[in-house]
């Protein structure tokens, strides 16, 4: 899952401006990084229970999609070298097709095969380890989400054997989006469901005040507020971002990013380093967030206009952030960070 790679945690929660006494909070770490839930009803909750059930959803999908454990569901796929058909989880298949659909728009720059350049180049193990053009090739030719073919709704199968799939850089926004269903479930209207930055909302806090979600200032080694977010109380909203501001290898005056483009199998050597994605569907925002930043402000824009989606990119100019929005993102959500 998301950890430091392949994506940086970018945003983080405002919690004390939710007020209210009746308002549930807990905490934990799933995925190798730390998850916030806060909600409250109109009506009585078994809270322990609703604990329970959060913790359980979190558990059972580390268990489906977690590339960090042997024993995961899609590192069992992963292992098996063939390229016969086999047979896997339909929530797998699912996340794949979302996946094809972004890589096909992205033009192929987002693709959940490029597990193998992160370890080649050495964001693995965080030691920088610059790959030789023909170790780039060699492994051009065992990636791709090309040579991943989706046979039916339990059934995937394998172009080369050799191939394996990272669905860090979506499940994520997945697993946020199935544990908002258990609170959906219970009749609670009104909740916040956080996990490494990934989040999404929906009602408002007891005060009939909006839940407020701060983007971070994509500068490296402070943590700082660039933008508020006022998030619609009537709305589900899903709020993700991706930088290439934290995770990087700096060497012989040349900065090399964890974010690769796997046309190329390099590090994007563009001036982009904050894309924020907001969307009613967390799995979607995950996806689009990481393929944006990829693709670069002047691709990534048209791209994101293309598809109507919300999104807000941050360039870094020498010392300037220079801030561009999609054509459909609704700048009056925004407010500026205090001083």
């Amino acid at each position: 899952m998301k950890t430091l790679n392949p994506l940086f945690v970018s945003l983080f929660l405002i919690l004390t401006a939710c007020s209210g006494p009746s308002i549930q909070k807990f905490q934990g770490m799933t995925q190798g990084t730390s998850y916030h839930i806060s909600y409250w009803s109109e009506s009585p909750v078994d809270a322990a229970a609703i604990k329970k059930a959060v913790e359980a959803e979190l558990e059972r999908i580390d268990q489906l999609l977690s590339n960090y454990r042997d024993d995961s569901v899609i590192e069992q796929f992963n292992k098996n070298r063939t390229t016969e058909a086999q047979e896997t989880d339909s929530e797998i298949i699912d996340l794949i097709r979302i996946a094809q659909s972004v890589h096909k728009e992205s033009q192929g720059c987002y693709d959940l095969t490029i597990k193998p350049f992160f370890e080649l180049w050495g964001f693995r193990e965080d030691v920088l380890a610059i790959p030789s053009d023909e170790q780039i090739q060699l492994t051009l030719a065992r990636s791709g989400l090309d040579k991943l073919k989706v046979i039916d709704d339990t059934h995937l199968q394998k172009l080369h054997p050799e191939l394996t799939v990272d669905v860090s850089s979506i499940a994520q926004g997945y697993t946020v989006e199935t544990v908002s269903h258990i609170f959906e479930a219970q009749g609670i209207k009104h909740y916040l469901v956080e996990i490494g930055g990934e989040l999404k909302t929906n009602g408002h806090k007891p005060d009939q005040q909006a839940w407020r979600i701060a983007v971070e200032r994509p500068v490296p080694g402070k943590q700082t507020v660039q933008k508020i977010i006022t998030t619609p109380k009537d709305l589900p909203t899903a709020i993700m971002t991706s930088g290439t501001y934290r995770h990087y290898f700096d060497a012989d005056g040349k900065r090399y990013s964890h974010i690769l483009d796997a046309r190329t199998g390099r590090p994007v050597t563009h001036d982009l380093v904050s894309v924020t994605v907001i969307h009613p569907n967390p799995t979607i925002a995950d996806a689009w967030s990481t393929a944006l930043l990829c693709m670069g402000q002047e691709e990534g824009l048209k791209a994101a206009n293309a598809q109507k989606l919300s999104a807000l990119f941050i360039e870094q100019k020498d010392d300037k952030l220079i801030e561009t929005q999609s054509e459909f993102l609704d700048g009056s959500i925004f407010s500026t960070a205090p001083k």
